[in-house]
């Protein structure tokens, strides 16, 4: 299934407030990802990152809908040569090789765009699908930290998958 990257549009709020309210996407998000997904979520998102430059965070689209988001974001201080990648598709898509897609786009992105060595992600300990899809795109693990997250009254392991310049 083709989907591409694209800046988000102030349009973008509906599709976006549609797709990310979902508690099977939310239950492996940051809880800056809310659940409920409201229309004034989806607005004061896409207004904190239009204001990114270079951009950070794309729209996954399919035939002019946005799907989903993935962002590649540097970090600070002694952490400068490493940026961290973030991405959600919706559940009706999964399965259909489109994050393992983004995720190349984006590493060539960030290894371009920024000047960084090393992009990691980290995926809880339970989602499996994330996991693989990292591995598939080329991430190896480079650590589990046992029981560190704690999301919806359960303690989940965090994994740190990276992949280096």
């Amino acid at each position: 299934m083709k989907s591409t990257l694209r800046e988000f549009t102030s349009e973008d709020w509906k599709s976006l407030q549609q797709h990310a309210n979902n508690p099977a996407i939310a239950k492996f998000m940051t809880n800056q990802f809310p659940y409920p997904y409201t229309e004034q979520h989806a607005k004061e998102f896409i207004f904190r990152i239009s204001k990114m430059q270079p951009a950070q965070v794309f729209a996954i689209d399919h035939q002019g809908e946005c799907i989903g988001a993935i962002g590649i974001h540097p970090q600070a201080d002694i952490m400068e040569r490493n940026a961290e990648l973030g991405y959600w598709l919706s559940e009706n898509f999964w399965g259909k090789g489109i994050v393992s897609a983004c995720i190349k786009e984006m590493l060539e992105y960030g290894f371009n765009q920024f000047p960084i060595n090393r992009i990691y992600a980290r995926p809880f300990g339970s989602n499996l699908a994330s996991q693989k899809v990292l591995e598939k795109s080329g991430f190896k693990l480079e650590a589990r930290l046992e029981k560190v997250i704690f999301k919806n009254g359960i303690y989940e392991d965090e994994l740190i998958y990276a992949v280096r310049r």
